[in-house]
């Protein structure tokens, strides 16, 4: 990353671990990277994690020459802030107005890379805000007509055709239109970061339907959006059985599978990489990585929860910045 680079990183929940892994991931970096860091949240919540984790770092509206002062963009909480571990419309509120300043610091030049804490979907819908997650809430925030949610890992990449939505839901979504656009989308972030991808579809059904036994979607959607990929000269095969397809590209035939919904890609991203593997939202105007784990109220305010994957999506993050965007 450019020295000059600035990663906003927002404060997630207040009452989860997000300003815990924050701080304990900041400080485990070189003292000089951490000035090209502002956080988005509140002072004082940060500073209940740096009691909590013992981290010895300070927190203020610029960062310190030494690095030991973090850069905070303070966002007003508008009441005490929220016991720790517990869900509340407070707590998702300000967790929503994190996200809305950090996107205005990205999409104003002001930053450029979002890293994103955990956020607790029922406390911001409980606040009246009624999105999805993360990837929902930025692409209405972004005026975006729609996003893609890539898990990246060393051993398996896996982007989806849908997310938050119902199996029923994801089945009706799962349609050429839907699951070409999925697969330019991962095409065009590898070659953004210098890779022509070895993409591979996973089917939708059982054996991708059997020829028919199991359902037809797999040869009335997803077959054909493998033939106009092809024919647009991206590297891409398909449907493949999703019982197989994750193995082969964990041993390393595919670098990123299209995945026809939320389950079918996180779990096996989660059996090998839970730790590591970061979300990276795709086909906004403006980049954004994040953790890939929760809020996690029942360790909440321990200090024992590990900041390994915040140290993952700062990394790719870096990457992300120094790498140009496509525009094509």
């Amino acid at each position: 990353m450019d020295r000059n680079a600035k990663v906003a990183v927002t404060l997630g929940d207040p009452a989860g671990v997000g300003p815990e892994v924050i701080v304990k991931a900041l400080a485990a970096l070189p003292t000089d990277e951490r000035r090209d860091f502002v956080i988005v949240g509140n002072g004082e919540a940060l500073e209940r994690a740096a009691r909590a984790t013992g981290v010895g770092l300070g927190f203020g509206p610029s960062a310190s020459e030494d690095g030991n002062t973090i850069a905070v963009d303070e966002v007003p909480l508008g009441a005490a802030l929220p016991e720790i571990g517990k869900v509340s419309p407070v707590a998702g509120d300000a967790s929503v107005r994190y996200i809305t300043r950090a996107v205005d610091l990205a999409m104003s030049g002001q930053a450029d890379v979002i890293v994103t804490a955990p956020i607790n979907k029922e406390a911001m819908n409980l606040a009246g805000h009624h999105h999805d997650g993360h990837t929902g809430l930025l692409a209405h925030l972004t005026g975006s007509k729609s996003s893609f949610m890539l898990l990246a890992s060393e051993r398996l990449n896996t982007i989806h055709v849908s997310t938050h939505i119902s199996l029923k839901g994801a089945i009706e979504r799962a349609k050429t239109e839907r699951v070409l656009a999925t697969i330019e989308a991962g095409h065009r972030h590898f070659l953004r970061l210098g890779k022509k991808a070895r993409i591979a579809v996973a089917g939708l059904n059982p054996h991708c339907g059997e020829n028919g036994l199991f359902g037809t979607e797999d040869m009335e959607f997803l077959a054909p959006a493998v033939e106009q990929a092809q024919a647009k000269g991206i590297d891409v095969v398909g449907p493949i059985s999703a019982d197989t397809v994750f193995a082969r590209a964990c041993n390393g035939a595919f670098d990123l599978v299209i995945a026809q919904y939320h389950d079918q890609g996180h779990i096996p991203i989660k059996l090998v990489a839970f730790e590591t593997a970061v979300n990276v939202s795709l086909g906004l105007p403006i980049d954004r990585v994040s953790v890939d784990h929760g809020t996690a109220f029942d360790i909440a305010g321990t200090g024992k929860a590990n900041h390994v994957n915040m140290l993952s999506a700062i990394a790719y993050a870096r990457l992300m910045a120094r790498s140009p965007r496509q525009r094509t």
